[in-house]
């Protein structure tokens, strides 16, 4: 957070030039991080919701390279998929929820499931997107080398779609992160995740706890897309710079 932007609150709380009631002093959220830092409850939700995330993730990201690459390399798939998907993709996240809690409850089934959703379709069209952008000389490649279709992908297809793939996978980690947060919102049921922090503080009027809750989701989201950056760039250290 800037120093400026910090300054300006302090300054604007202290003088009274805001409701405090509302727009807390920023040493008071401080103190109410010093506190829920100590507590072992947070640590385990940080943890909880992390364990959601990262499985909803991985079934999210696999299928989506896989429909992805079905629908980019087949014109039967994209012509029976195709058009099913670019149809699903235009309904909001949040409005498969209720669908969801009917069907599963609002356990961490539900939860993990809608990361999922969130997470597969930034992956398919980045690696659909990938895929199609292959070119004709590497399935001249292919031909020549008499490649299976198994070795075509794993050989050919991957590696040149591997930037768009990528650049799906890290927005998709990005989505299922905010989709864990909403879930944990919305789909409250045992009360443990980093998410809930934000609920409690709602229900008892608590901003300090509130803007500690929406800090602690922020630097987590932070952390994930630096780590993600990097995983991209050592995974793709093969490729020429680009040039400005």
């Amino acid at each position: 957070m800037p120093t400026a932007f910090i300054a300006l609150w302090f300054i604007a709380t202290q003088l009274h030039w805001v409701n405090t009631r509302l727009i807390v002093p920023p040493q008071g959220v401080v103190t109410t991080a010093i506190q829920e830092l100590q507590q072992s409850s947070f640590y385990e939700g940080v943890a909880q919701s992390l364990w959601r995330d990262l499985s909803g993730f991985a079934i999210g990201a696999l299928a989506g390279v896989a429909v992805g690459t079905l629908i980019g390399v087949s014109r039967l798939a994209d012509k029976l998929i195709g058009p099913t998907f670019h149809t699903l993709r235009q309904i909001s996240l949040f409005a498969w929820l209720p669908l969801l809690s009917a069907i599963l409850g609002t356990g961490d089934p539900a939860k993990v499931i809608f990361i999922a959703f969130s997470a597969f379709y930034p992956v398919v069209l980045g690696t659909l997107e990938g895929v199609k952008g292959v070119t004709q000389a590497h399935a001249e490649v292919a031909r020549v080398y008499r490649f299976t279709p198994w070795q075509t992908l794993r050989r050919l297809v991957w590696p040149a779609a591997a930037p768009q793939i990528l650049g799906g996978l890290r927005l998709g980690l990005i989505y299922a992160w905010l989709a864990t947060i909403g879930a944990e919102f919305l789909l409250v049921n045992d009360g443990h995740g980093i998410g809930n922090i934000v609920f409690k503080g709602r229900n008892a009027f608590n901003v300090e706890l509130i803007l500690f809750g929406l800090l602690a989701i922020g630097t987590v989201g932070v952390v994930f897309n630096r780590l993600a950056t990097l995983a991209e760039a050592r995974l793709l250290h093969w490729r020429a710079p680009q040039r400005r």
